[in-house]
């Protein structure tokens, strides 16, 4: 498949650039894609942001040369802070210590216990026993309002932090308010989970959120202001108090499995949504809809 040779050439380049600049574009580029879908898809098959796999990769690079440089011509602090993007020894240090748990000069001891971070590779894993249903839509602008949360992807914590809101603010009435002030009656459901505020780091935030009624709406609500796009849309199936884990595998899916089939990409709009159908004494059906443009 051309797209997981591409994606393991972009790989390369990364690893063959650890101690210089590594450029996103540059990666972005000879996987054929944008630098925005590069990131993304990224961060979502490997649950790590591709700025914290650099990062990562060259402290367990440089501790790899601190324990198996010469005795008699011991690498300097200071000459690997430089070598692997940082601006300072103490920086460097920091660094080294919140991932490693010691200091660079400690890690020269012999029997120091270290991480090492290895280098990944994408490969395909034949399924094709589970269908994807999807179809692919332009709809216009429109505006939603929620309560927000603010979380990251690294290490799947998102998956762990956002059913969790979910719980609480049912559980401490906010999601009562939130329909409520939607006009929406008291068996309602919130119309979407909006996920924004995607960084290279990682860090992204969630809200649960309600088109926006004609009628003022309180301050204490986020306005997201949706702009017209592409969409592809996935079915998730029904939706209920069970089904987070058939919900997660769809947005796996849809970056391990559809992307790399598709004839599209990310398009550089900064919302995914999770759309919600029904209401709380009957059916809800969710789907999933993420911004694309045709590559």
């Amino acid at each position: 498949m051309e797209w997981l040779s591409k994606m393991n050439d972009a790989l390369e380049y990364i690893e063959s650039n650890l101690d210089d600049d590594t450029s996103y574009d540059r990666a972005a580029q000879i996987a054929r894609c944008s630098v925005y879908h590069f990131q993304r898809m990224f961060s979502y098959i490997t649950n790590v942001p591709l700025s914290e796999y650099i990062r990562r990769r060259r402290l367990t690079m440089a501790a790899l040369e601190l324990q198996t440089s010469d005795v008699k011509v011991k690498v300097k602090v200071i000459d690997l802070a430089m070598k692997f993007g940082y601006e300072s020894s103490e920086a460097f240090s920091r660094a080294f210590k919140n991932l490693h748990g010691i200091t660079p000069a400690s890690a020269r001891a012999s029997g120091v216990s270290l991480k090492l971070f290895p280098r990944i590779s994408f490969s395909i894993t034949i399924k094709g026993d589970t269908e994807m249903n999807y179809r692919i839509e332009s709809k216009e602008a429109f505006t939603l309002f929620g309560v927000e949360l603010k979380t990251t992807v690294v290490d799947g914590q998102c998956f762990k932090d956002i059913p969790k809101f979910i719980g609480d603010c049912v559980d401490d009435g906010r999601v009562a308010d939130l329909v409520a002030d939607a006009g929406k009656p008291p068996n309602g459901i919130f119309d979407a989970g909006v996920t924004y505020d995607h960084n290279p780091s990682g860090s992204m935030s969630y809200a649960m959120a309600c088109y926006m009624p004609d009628k003022p709406i309180p301050s204490k609500y986020k306005i997201f202001d949706v702009p017209a796009t592409t969409w592809a849309v996935f079915e998730t199936g029904w939706a209920t108090e069970h089904d987070d884990e058939k919900i997660h595998s769809t947005w796996e899916r849809i970056y391990s499995e559809w992307f790399p089939s598709a004839s599209y990409e990310h398009a550089d709009v900064d919302f995914d949504l999770e759309m919600y159908f029904g209401d709380r004494d009957g059916d809800c059906r969710c789907e999933i809809w993420i911004p694309v443009i045709k590559k």
